[in-house]
This record gives structure tokens, sequence and C-alpha cells, in this order.
């Protein structure tokens, strides 16, 4: 079967669809394609070490010099790649299931694969021959890989945040043998939660789309700041020390405001589709542009680039900024956050000050139970019965990148319309 690259690489149920045979394959289609040094790092979940060897054979078998990073998040196989001159290839499922995984390849210097050499990987990885078998052997793990990227988000971020109660929550990720010690190296007092992975909790009822654990956290132990990173810690999601859960597009405004007015924004803000029309609204009142792509975290660092502008990022946590990684970074956002509370006062304070979040709803449905003539029907009708202009009002249906469902979001001035599509939706297609 052709194997395709979705949003972020390639990704399904481990042992069935992301198998050791694909995996193989990958690392002999890198080979083809790059002449410099590959580095593969994995996440926490059972599967991950075994793919990781698989991938590693392939290289080897296909010419290339593969290097072990053990276990590490995406973002940190970018930087090392990035300062050691070579490309990258992460075996993570990020936010999924323990169950599921995914194979990611990351561009010479560490950056995401524009599409032309995703195009060439992918057709290089359906020629490659098969796995001559189905289990590798171990390889070595360089050790000092790890206190490199962890030396390298400091430098970045020197502050010192000794006034701030931080709670990290690793979600049992990659992010669990690394995130502490950065974040004691602050001076601030550091609790974790969730770090303690088997292969199997990963995300589990935890990380950044499981945030009631972290909320309990913080207002139990009356933190400064909760920070929540997903399985593979390229996304974060922030609590507040109300216990307010604060997303991507919190965040983004408030990154964006601090550096305009230090005139470090460049020409504005880079969003995706899914980003609250409150932003939007924000942005407007600021005198700060924005410019809208489609979902992904690709595209956004493709229009980063593409206008020179330094920052941008999607509601989910992805926050890229283009001068100080390759990639999004839930860690440095995280200090980054930290370093704007120390600078400018609560989280709290400065997101109600400056934005209200609209009214907004997404609803997952299975790609094979989805009718788009249904949905498109049920909106129109019930935006006739409140009376709703067109203006104050947004439906957005995409397919999922990462997962077997069609994302139906909608977005509206008057809550009580939002509620009503939502539960007509949810009743029509969800048992």
């Amino acid at each position: 079967m052709t194997v395709q690259f979705g949003t972020d690489g390639i990704r399904g149920r481990a042992s069935d669809q992301i198998t050791n045979d694909l995996a193989y394959r990958l690392g002999r289609a890198v080979a083809s394609v790059f002449t410099a040094d590959v580095f593969v790092g994995y996440d926490t979940r059972e599967s991950s070490p075994l793919l990781a060897r698989a991938v590693l054979a392939g290289l080897r078998d296909g010419g290339a010099r593969g290097v072990n990073l053990g276990y590490f998040t995406t973002p940190g196989v970018a930087v090392i790649a990035q300062q050691r001159g070579g490309v990258g290839v992460v075996v993570s499922a990020s936010h999924n299931p323990y169950y599921d995984n995914g194979l990611k390849v990351l561009g010479l210097g560490g950056g995401k694969l524009d599409y032309a050499t995703e195009l060439a990987v992918a057709e290089a990885l359906n020629a490659a021959e098969a796995a001559p078998t189905d289990s590798f052997e171990e390889f070595e793990i360089d050790e000092s890989a790890e206190h490199d990227y962890a030396h390298h988000l400091r430098s970045l971020v020197p502050a010192d945040f000794s006034s701030l109660h931080i709670v990290l929550d690793c979600a049992n990720g990659a992010a669990s043998h690394v995130a502490h010690e950065i974040f004691e190296s602050t001076g601030a007092r550091v609790t974790t939660i969730h770090d303690q992975p088997n292969g199997r909790n990963i995300n589990e009822n935890c990380g950044s789309t499981h945030i009631e654990d972290l909320v309990a956290h913080v207002l139990e132990l009356h933190a400064d700041l909760g920070l929540a990173f997903d399985g593979d810690a390229d996304r974060l999601i922030a609590v507040d020390a109300a216990g307010h859960v604060r997303d991507g597009d919190d965040l983004m405004i408030l990154f964006a405001l601090d550096f305009f007015e230090r005139n470090a924004l460049g020409g504005g803000l880079v969003v995706t589709s899914m980003s609250n029309l409150g932003l939007h609204r924000s942005m407007a009142d600021a005198g700060i542009a924005i410019v809208e792509t489609d979902v992904g975290d690709r595209n956004v660092l493709i229009e980063l680039e593409e206008k020179a502008w330094p920052f941008g990022g999607e509601q989910s946590g992805h926050l890229i900024f283009r001068s100080l990684a390759p990639t999004g970074d839930g860690q440095l956002t995280g200090l980054m956050l930290a370093d704007l509370i120390v600078r400018r006062g609560p989280l709290a304070e400065q997101a109600d000050a400056v934005w209200r979040r609209v009214p907004q709803r997404l609803i997952n449905v299975a790609r094979d139970d989805y009718n788009d003539d249904e949905v498109r029907k049920m909106f129109e009708e019930i935006r006739a019965n409140y009376g709703i202009e067109i203006d104050d009002v947004r439906l957005l249906i995409r397919p999922s990148g990462t997962e077997p469902v069609v994302r139906v979001m909608i977005e509206a001035l008057d809550e009580n319309f939002v509620n009503e599509f939502s539960q007509r939706i949810q009743s029509f297609f969800l048992p």
C-alpha cells in the first residue's frame, strides 16, 4: 500500500499501520534523499524504541550515519539537528494514545520539510526494499545530546524565576526526562507531575489534552503557573494561578503584544483558521496585522519564513519563535511565558486585560460517519432561526491530519447559537 505523509508525518496504529518494516524503509528513504547525519529521537510509548531501532538500521543499510538520541522531544531533535548540521527523524504520535505511533522527518537544520522534499522522501519510502527482519539490534545512545539541548534552552531564556512556583505536567512523555532539570535551573520552585512513563500512560488523563489534573495541582499548591506538554513536547497549554486554562490563543496575544511594544514583532502575527475571533479583535484593537493559514504548524512556519516575521502559532499550543527555534517547542514556550510573568505580572491579569474569547466549540465526528450536506443544512437552519448575520458566525470543517475524524468548529458572538448547533451535531452523529 502506498504511504502518504499527513499533517505531521505518518501516523497510525503501532504494529498495524506503523510497523518496523515501515520504519526501516523510512530510514532507507531518508538515507537516499539526504547526505547529512540523521539524528533519531523517540517518545516514551512502548512501541517507540523498537521503531527507532528499525529507522536506525534502515539509515545504516542505506549508507547514512544515524545517531540515536534515545528518549527525546521533537523540538529537542530539531535543535540537535540544527546545532550539528544534520536532519532528524522522530518516532512519536504526539498527543495520541500509547497504542498509536508515528514517524516524522525534520529537514536539514531541524526545520519542517518543504513539500517537494517531503514528496521525495515519500517516493523513496514507497520504493524502498522491505526490511530483512522484524527485529533490530540496539544502537548506542548519544548521552551528550540531552545536556546540549537543555543548555541551549537556558541560553535562550537566561532569566531568574526564583519568584515563581511552577507545576509541570510532562504527559508521561518525552519531556519527563528533561523538563524538571531545565525549569529548576531557573531558580523556580518546581513541582512535576505525570513524569513517570511506563510505555502505556503517555497522554493518559494528563498533558496538554487532559488539563484537569494540572488545574487541580496549581490550585491546591497555590502555584503561580502550570505548564502542560504533550507526548513529544512540541506544544504547551498553560494554567494561571486562578486555575484558568490558557491555550495558544491566550499566549499568542500576550507574546504578540509584548513583542509589538518592544518593536520586535516585525510585520504582524501568523495564526491558523482555528484561532478564536476574539484574538482577531484584540490584535485589530492593538494595530497588529494578522495572516491566517490552514491548520498545521508547518503552514505557520512557511508563512513566517516567507514574510520574515518572528512569531506565530496555533490555538492548540504550537507556538513558533522563528528566530529562536526551528520548530515549535513547548518547553521554550514555557520558559518564555515564565519570563513574561516575571516582567509583566500574573498571567490571569495580563490575559483578562487584553481580550475576551468568543464562544467556540469543536466537535469531532468519525470520518466514515460525517455528512457535509447535513452539517451545512443544520448550520443554515439554526442561523436563520437566530437571525444571526453571516459576519457574526463562523463554521470551519476540516478532516484531521492526525486522526480518522472530521473536525467541525462553530464560533459565534451568541453563545446560545453555539450551544444549540453543537448539541444538534452531537445528537445527529455521536452515539
